[in-house]
Formats: structure tokens, C-alpha cells, sequence
């Protein structure tokens, strides 16, 4: 989940919006990349969710990288919510997941020596205080009333409108992992073709790297219930917005549909004012009723920004959503999968053409035959395992023409491709094999 954002001043003319979109463009001597991941913290003797507080807990860990480590704590009132350092952060999703955001790097290797870094840093507090980490897209045995509450006001607005819209909301927040990339666009174009790039092949990202086949102690029929959980959360901010593959799509498209997504909340001298359910519009126009008469800055465009969920999102860049946290060599094939296809024109003009005849209720279907299916799922004449290997594929020529060596990084997904089996495949295989249905050796099998 985002921490509050820092757009700008005041909005005084509507067209700042799309502008807001726009000031992402940069030349591609620019672009970087930018991964994110989410990890759950476990106490290693009872295998319960690492609690907030107390000697065994996330503020021990936060202590612990402030005082070895040079990180600098971030507060929401008077409690350490997160870090940062060098461009990076650390921040918590609403069960305690840690997350990485990690800095803007040039090159994937920079990536690699950041993830290490930073699970090398983690484990070495962690280990003393029987604390463990697992790369896995959803909490295999938790319920929810097990999850503990992270003290952060967005969280607390979030979970009352979550419980009220949808059916899978709060799963979603306490109980799902994702490992997610952030990249650059140069120009409006750029960013529509690389958004149905996107979102058509977020199914494939889906399949390959699922690895949450558990839920609350039991097979839960889906290689990825994370991505389950996203298909009933909430319509209006989530889906594979079919209106990105339509004629005029751009960023003025986009801002309508972002406008026209209920709010969330208003962020003001470091508390979160409920403003559940009511209209951005009202509020450029000094209407809305959490705040009246005061119209927004850019800043509260930034954060609403925030609170749509799509399969691929874009802000001043674009994010890649739709994949489960893994192990940590999957955390680095997913931005190696990404920029491959995305940062080299011939790769991305290849891949739209591998995806382009598809219709929406096509891509709908990928979305949820990947969900239960893994790779071997198939919609509409289309099988996953086939995308998938086309699309890695060229991925693999993207980061070749790259000139870096950057292609290893693909190696979990090249077995998979030519394997079929995933993350989840292999858990499931272990569950009814080698461990005798024993669910609790996941923890060690999803160590990071």
C-alpha cells in the first residue's frame, strides 16, 4: 500500500490532471526500474503472523534497522510505520506484511544486490528474535481474526469500506503478498501500448508466478488465491479495465475513470480524514462534504491515484501488479519478465502483436483460468502455457538486447515454461506427498 503521496500545489484547472500523468515522460536514457515486494514475518516456534509491538515484532525489527542499519524511521501518530534509506523504503501493509520498496535502479543487477541486501539486513535481526520471512502470495493457515492490525489511519478507513463493497476485500489487505514492478513510459503512446501490453499479459504474470495454493489451513483449489481474492474485491477500482484497449484511450481516459472511482480519504496534517465513498469531482469543485469548501492540491490527486487497484495501474509510470510473491529468485524474474518486454520497441511492438487479437472477455477469462489454473489454464481457444511462452521469449530477446546479461534472471520461468509447474505446483505436489498433508512445512519450504 502507498504511504501519502507528494504531488504538488493547489489544482486550478481540470487539465492538470492528465498533465499530472504526463510529467511522467521521460526519454529512454531515463527510464528505470523500480521492484516491489511483500513478505510475511512469522514467529518461528508458534508460526504465528509477527505482531506489531512487543520483543518479538515488526517495531523490534524497525529498532533493530535504524540503529545497525541507518534506516530512518517514519511516523503516524507516534508510531514507526516505516523506513527509508537511499531512496528506498520500507513500509507495512495492513497484516504486518513487509514491504520493500526498493530504490530506482538503471539495471537489474542493482536490483539483485538491493534484494540481498535487504533480506540479508532482515534475517540478520530476525534470526536472534525467532522471526522468519516467507515469499508466498497468501497466509496458508491465518484467519483473519489471527492477523494483527498495523496502526495506520488509511488501514482503518480501508477495512470499515472493504467490509461493505465486494467479498474479498479484507483478505486482500491482511492476508495476500504480491511482488510488483514500476517502469517508465516516454510518451502518451508509449504509455497506451505498454498499458495493454500490460494488462493483456497480466495473466500469463499470473500463472507463472503463482504460489498461493493454501488458505486457512486447507487447498484452496486455485494456483493463485491471491489473484482469486482480486476478482471479488471492489469493481469500481479494480479489473483489466477494458476501456485501455479502446479507441482514444490516453491519459485523459484514464483520469475520467480514476474521477469517477469513489474516495477513500483526505490526507491532512498527518491524519487520514474519512471521506469514504464521496466524489473527487465534488471535491474540485469545493464540494466535498469530508471537506467543504476546500478544493484539492495535486498532492490528493496523487494519493486518490493510489486507491484504484487495476491489473497494471499507472500513475507517472506504470505498475505490474499482477503476480504472487515468491521465492527470491522469482522477486527478481518479475521485473526481469517486465523490462524485457516493456524497454525495447521491437519487443513491445512484438508483444502487442501477440496479444492484440484478443477480446475482453478473452482477457477476463486468462485472468481467471490463471487464477485456478496456473499454466494450465486456457480461455477462449487461448492456452496460458502458449502466451507464456511467447512471451518469455521475447522477453528473453528484450533483456538480450540489453547488452547487460540480464536474461538469467529469467531462469524460474524458463523452467516453468518448459515444465508447466509452478511455485504452487510444487507445494501441492509436497503437500500430498513428501509432507503427508503436514501444512505447517510451508514456512521452511517459502523461507526467504
Amino acid at each position: 500500500m502507498s504511504i501519502p503521496q507528494s504531488g504538488g500545489g493547489p489544482i486550478e484547472s481540470f487539465d492538470q490532471l492528465a498533465a499530472f500523468m504526463e510529467s511522467g515522460c521521460k526519454p529512454k536514457s531515463d527510464w528505470r526500474i523500480g521492484t516491489e515486494h511483500e513478505k510475511f514475518g512469522y514467529l518461528t516456534d508458534s508460526r504465528q503472523p509477527l505482531p506489531y509491538a512487543g520483543e518479538r515484532s515488526i517495531s523490534a525489527l524497525f529498532a533493530g534497522l535504524e540503529s545497525r542499519f541507518g534506516w530512518a524511521p517514519v511516523r503516524e501518530g507516534g508510531n514507526v510505520i516505516g523506513m527509508t534509506r537511499n531512496g528506498a523504503n520500507i513500509s507495512l501493509e495492513p497484516g504486518g506484511q513487509f514491504e520493500l520498496s526498493g530504490a530506482v535502479v538503471a539495471d537489474l543487477k542493482a536490483g539483485e544486490a538491493e534484494l540481498y541486501n535487504h533480506l540479508d539486513e532482515v534475517r540478520r535481526l530476525a534470526e536472534p528474535l525467532g522471526i522468519g520471512f516467507m515469499g508466498i502470495g497468501a497466509a496458508p493457515e491465518w484467519s483473519h481474526a489471527e492477523m494483527p492490525v498495523m496502526p495506520k489511519g488509511r488501514y482503518r478507513l480501508m477495512t470499515d469500506y472493504m467490509g461493505r463493497v465486494g467479498t474479498h476485500g479484507t483478505q486482500m489487505m491482511y492476508r495476500t503478498c504480491t511482488v510488483q514492478v514500476n517502469l517508465d513510459y516516454a510518451s502518451e503512446a508509449d504509455m497506451v501500448k505498454k498499458m495493454r501490453v500490460a494488462l493483456a499479459l497480466q495473466p500469463v504474470a499470473t500463472a507463472l508466478f503463482a504460489s498461493s495454493p493454501f488458505f486457512e489451513g486447507k487447498v484452496n483449489g486455485h494456483r493463485s488465491w491471491r489473484s482469486r481474492i482480486w476478482r471479488d474485491l471492489d469493481a469500481s477500482r479494480t479489473g483489466m479495465l477494458p476501456f485501455a484497449f479502446e479507441d482514444g484511450f490516453g491519459f485523459q481516459r484514464y483520469v475520467d475513470w480514476v474521477l469517477d472511482v469513489p474516495m477513500y480519504f483526505v490526507y491532512r496534517d498527518g491524519k487520514y480524514i474519512n471521506a469514504l465513498g464521496q466524489s473527487f469531482r465534488d471535491f474540485l469543485k469545493g464540494e466535498l462534504p469530508a471537506l467543504p469548501g476546500e478544493k484539492p492540491t495535486l498532492s490528493d490527486w496523487a494519493d486518490h491515484m493510489t486507491t484504484v487497484f487495476p491489473e497494471a495501474r499507472v500513475k507517472r509510470y506504470i505498475e505490474m501488479r499482477g503476480a504472487d510473491c515468491g521465492d527470491a529468485a522469482h522477486i527478481q524474474a518479475l521485473p526481469a519478465f517486465w523490462v524485457g518486454l516493456m524497454y525495447d520497441q521491437t519487443v513491445l511492438d512484438a508483444a502487442w502483436d501477440l496479444v492484440k487479437g484478443l477480446d475482453a472477455e478473452t482477457r477476463e477469462g486468462l485472468r481467471v483460468a490463471a487464477s485456478v489454473e496456473g499454466m494450465a489454464g486456457r480461455a477462449g481457444g487461448v492456452r496460458i502455457s502458449d502466451l507464456a511462452r511467447a512471451a518469455v521469449a521475447l522477453s528473453q530477446a528484450g533483456l538480450a538486447g540489453r547488452g547487460l546479461g540480464e536474461e538469467r534472471y529469467l531462469a524460474p520461468l524458463v523452467e516453468t515454461v518448459e515444465t508447466g509447474v509452478t511455485q504452487a505446483d510444487r507445494w501441492l505436489s509436497l503437500y500430498r506427498g513428501e509432507w503427508g498433508g503436514e501444512l505447517g512445512r510451508i514456512y521452511e519450504a517459502a523461507s526467504l
